[in-house]
């Protein structure tokens, strides 16, 4: 019987393991940068936790970046002692006699918290002279709206010139097929992605271009809405077996089901065939990109938030971190695939999900499917989670020759997320719901890497800055382990032969989640020297340009270019 991953220990008492960080008076003092008009919205991330770990304040001597009015108005500050009149405060001002067993007692209590607070970093590793590993970053998920304009480009071209200069190679940037081809079929506008590109062009940035098949809005970070085309979703109000189904029947619009790819429901065309088309409109458009090298990726966009996977955990269906989500091939094109299979293994009553598979927001050991020595490791649930993860396989495949086709001669990626939620437990139920068949005595990325070789495309993966002690202190119940996911998923990949680039999965602008992405690209003492060939910095935001968050990723771009530092910790 498969046992369960032994529980936590308790966790220890609430002491802040951070060095000491600087009270900032006012916000950080932003870069130079053009402020007319409101942030952009940003892209959509997939939800792999209810809280961004790693958005910790930059350490304390970035406060040597803050401006002259700031740093005087730290200084005028009135001491701690100084406590204005009032009703409470008043009352702490008042000194307190104590016996002096008691206060010699309590002062060396203080001392060891203290000890403990200021505790020094860890040694940071010198990068210097270790492999190039490009930087891009994604720009807004609205940088060009529905009507085919940049918006706010002055600003934008601002801010593009301080990512050159601080040496970040490219940006990535989402084509949204709701915005191209949204009103009818084969009719593309791609004005506003011209006038985009040709900024990008003229700043000497390289373009990673995200084929986006998926709508923005309803996860974690759409702060803008880009619905599926028009003309998709007035066939799926007729139609609504076009999209993902959960089992209570509930449609999941943001993309299509793998059951129509081989389906002529789309205006007389696949699902496939659609993709395809839209791909070779683009690579016709911009083909003096692609001759030029302007373009040096194309990630193609192959489920929910533009990732190869289930829409298992939607926020917009009640999902919430860290729940295991729920299956989703309930709409009739998948269930009849199901019940071909389950007819080819000679088990017909085999043809349907399993009905003890909990809900959105359920823990593994709370189901009689996902719990230690259940149904999942059945014989019924070893057929119907192959088949499951076998429809994700089957899709990639069939979309990527199409890519392959397209795009002949460039460089093609997927996107994998990072379910790393449920890891340590036997079934991994979480990845199980998402289509990765991977549980404890399981590889179920192999698969994955083996069809992104077949077309010689590269895998990017998410969750490379999360650190799987913040996520025990915040979530000890989720039994995460993003570290031991991405190590199995680069090593799947590495191990099939194929490239390997990453992003953040949640916003990073400290030292400890860049110190992270360092490891991760340039593992240490790899005997075959390997390391990622990219990484995608999440995101561009007026954030990323505050004094303090700024330094930090710059002096993150000069070590993933192998550059040196001085102010190593050593």
């Amino acid at each position: 019987m498969l046992t369960r991953a032994p529980l936590p220990p308790p966790p220890p008492p609430a002491v802040s393991l951070q060095p000491a960080r600087p009270v900032m008076v006012a916000a950080a003092t932003p870069l130079a940068l053009p402020t007319s008009s409101p942030a952009l919205p940003l892209r959509g991330i997939s939800p792999v936790a209810a809280r961004p770990i790693s958005h910790r304040p930059a350490p304390a001597r970035s406060i040597l970046l803050l401006s002259p009015p700031h740093a005087a108005a730290a200084a005028s500050r009135p001491p701690a002692d100084d406590v204005p009149d009032g009703d409470s405060t008043h009352l702490l001002a008042v000194p307190v006699p104590m016996d002096p067993a008691a206060a010699a007692q309590d002062a060396a209590v203080a001392k060891q918290v203290t000890e403990v607070a200021v505790a020094p970093r860890p040694p940071e590793r010198d990068f210097a002279g270790t492999p190039y590993v490009p930087v891009y970053v994604m720009l807004p998920l609205g940088v060009v709206n529905g009507s085919g304009e940049v918006v706010d480009a002055d600003e934008l071209v601002g801010q593009l010139r301080v990512l050159k200069a601080a040496g970040v190679d490219g940006v990535m940037v989402d084509c949204w097929w709701g915005n191209v081809e949204a009103h009818r079929p084969q009719e593309y506008n791609w004005t506003g992605y011209k006038r985009l590109f040709q900024m990008i062009r003229e700043l000497k940035l390289k373009l990673q271009v995200v084929m986006s098949f998926h709508e923005c809005g309803g996860n974690v970070g759409d702060d803008v809405s880009i619905p599926l085309p028009h003309w998709v979703t007035e066939i799926g109000r007729s139609n609504p077996d076009i999209y993902f189904t959960d089992r209570a029947g509930r449609r999941n619009t943001e993309c299509l089901s793998w059951g129509i790819d081989k389906e002529r429901v789309l205006q007389g065309r696949t699902a496939v065939e659609v993709y395809f088309d839209f791909m070779r409109s683009f690579r016709v458009e911009f083909d003096d990109y692609f001759e030029d090298g302007i373009i040096s990726e194309i990630e193609i966009g192959l489920g929910a938030c533009g990732e190869l996977r289930y829409p298992s955990y939607p926020a917009k269906h009640g999902w919430k971190y860290p729940g295991i989500g729920e299956f989703q091939c309930y709409d009739r094109y998948l269930q009849k695939n199901l019940r071909r299979a389950a007819e080819a293994r000679g088990h017909t009553i085999w043809a349907r999900g399993p009905d003890n598979a909990g809900h959105y927001n359920s823990e593994p050991n709370l189901t009689g499917f996902f719990c230690d020595g259940g149904d999942y490791d059945s014989y019924y649930g070893r057929f119907f989670l192959n088949w499951y993860s076998q429809m994700l396989v089957d899709h990639a495949d069939r979309v990527l020759m199409l890519a392959r086709l397209a795009f002949e001669g460039s460089n093609i990626a997927v996107k994998v997320s990072g379910v790393h939620w449920w890891y340590k437990t036997a079934s991994h139920a979480a990845e199980l719901t998402a289509g990765f068949y991977n549980p404890c005595n399981r590889d179920g990325y192999a698969p994955i890497a083996a069809v992104l070789k077949k077309y010689d495309a590269a895998l990017n993966f998410t969750c490379v800055e999360l650190r799987t002690m913040d996520q025990h202190e915040v979530y000890p119940e989720a039994f995460a382990d993003p570290e031991g996911l991405v190590w199995q998923v680069l090593n799947a990949a590495w191990d099939a032969g194929i490239q390997v680039a990453s992003e953040n999965a949640l916003p990073c602008y400290d030292r400890d989640g860049f110190n992270k992405i360092l490891e991760n690209a340039k593992p240490l003492n790899d005997p075959d020297g390997r390391h990622l060939f990219g990484f995608t910095y999440l995101r561009l935001s007026k954030v990323l340009f505050e004094r303090p968050n700024f330094f930090e990723f710059e002096r993150f771009v000069k070590r993933m270019h192998g550059e040196a530092v001085l102010d190593l910790q050593a």
